[in-house]
């Protein structure tokens, strides 16, 4: 393979057929298999160094006690903490995240580092008498952590989820988003109690709300996915993160409106939510990507771990799990055409891996870390 001075891939094929010009620095990988750069579809790298962390049984007091614990750190610890998560991610072979939070050190940690990644700016705001204040909040801190942005760098927002988020809000945030070209990024249909809420008003969050002073809509039967389609969220330019509760119709309108997924296996068995219907969800032809989700939730940025048990959860073969943590990752995240594939004219982000099995898929599946990692032409992990 050449990488040329611009950091694409200029050829690939037998060593024989790649030219070798002059000058170019060479190395050789004997028992190893060069893949594309992986891709993370989902991760909280601002939480890295978190793991145990939060220990509550029930999803909504684990959500609860999160927040109290991210309160008690300064922006300096989350920094830090994203500094530390992207070398984590290079150290798996993992070239290109797609990131959501709040605290904004991820997109300046990925703008320092030269890295790549998609971050999505969370914004909350469960109360409808919050809207201004959230979006007021949103314009001023998006318009504060775009001089991070760069070709490598791209800046999205994240109506967090709705159980944290009114449909006033979802409304204001989709309709301000489009108007700026930032794409989008939401948690949905995760859990059955947040499925309790939009449906039926009822359940524990429903309570938390009532308990805070804040409406409670009445519950008009609607799942998650059929609520925030109502209010203009979902589209191409939409990445639903996890989608456990979701039905045959629910994915039929993500199909049409060209929505995507992040898959997070390891997080929704972690919180007890159930299994996503990856099967279906590839069967409508959703583009739909691995994610590692936190530390906080799994304990690790393992995207290979997240491979193997999506493969067994939807009877995969070694090479379909793979595109999940690249090219249908890339597509997924809006880098479809970029990365995600070793193509010449493709962004030269490369991961080079141990052969330890006689299948050298299965032995990428299979490997804890990478020997090498390449993020457009530049190593930034070597073992």
């Amino acid at each position: 393979m050449l990488v040329d001075e611009a950091g694409r891939i200029a050829a690939v094929g037998p060593d024989a057929a790649v030219p070798t010009p002059p000058g170019v620095p060479m190395e050789r990988f004997e028992d190893a298999v060069l893949m594309p750069g992986l891709v993370n579809a989902h991760t909280h790298l601002e939480l890295t160094g978190l793991g145990g962390a939060v220990r509550e049984a029930s999803f909504p007091d684990w959500i609860r006690k999160l927040r109290q614990v991210k309160s008690e750190r300064s922006y300096a610890d989350f920094l830090a903490a994203a500094k530390q998560g992207i070398r984590d991610c290079w150290a798996a072979g993992v070239t290109t995240v797609a990131d959501t939070g709040d605290s904004g050190a991820v997109i300046e940690a990925l703008a320092e580092l030269d890295g790549r990644g998609v971050c999505y700016h969370e914004v909350f705001g469960p109360h409808p008498g919050q809207v201004e204040e959230s979006m007021a909040g949103l314009r001023c801190r998006v318009e504060e952590l775009r001089r991070f942005t760069s070709e490598r760098v791209r800046l999205g927002v994240s109506p967090h989820a709705p159980y944290t988020v009114s449909r006033e809000l979802y409304r204001a945030v989709a309709t301000w988003a489009r108007q700026e070209g930032l794409p989008l990024a939401i948690h949905l249909a995760e859990s059955p109690e947040e499925s309790a809420l939009v449906g039926e008003g009822a359940g524990p969050f429903a309570e938390m709300w009532r308990r805070r002073g804040i409406p409670v809509d009445a519950g008009e039967g609607k799942t998650p996915v059929a609520w925030v389609d109502e209010l203009g969220v979902l589209g191409w330019d939409t990445l639903c993160i996890h989608m456990v509760q979701a039905s045959e119709e629910d994915l039929r309108m993500l199909a049409q409106r060209g929505s995507a997924v992040a898959h997070c296996p390891l997080s929704n068995r972690a919180h007890s939510h159930g299994t996503a219907p990856l099967k279906a969800i590839r069967r409508h032809g959703i583009s739909v990507g691995l994610g590692t989700d936190s530390v906080v939730s799994v304990g690790t940025l393992d995207l290979m771990a997240e491979a193997q048990v999506a493969r067994s959860v939807a009877a995969l073969d070694a090479s379909e799990s793979l595109e999940l943590a690249t090219i249908s990752a890339a597509r997924a995240i809006g880098w479809g055409s970029q990365i995600g594939a070793l193509e010449p004219g493709r962004r030269g982000d490369i991961a080079c891996f141990d052969v330890a099995a006689a299948d050298p898929v299965e032995s990428v599946l299979a490997a804890t870390g990478s020997r090498l990692t390449i993020v457009e032409g530049r190593a930034v992990h070597r073992r």
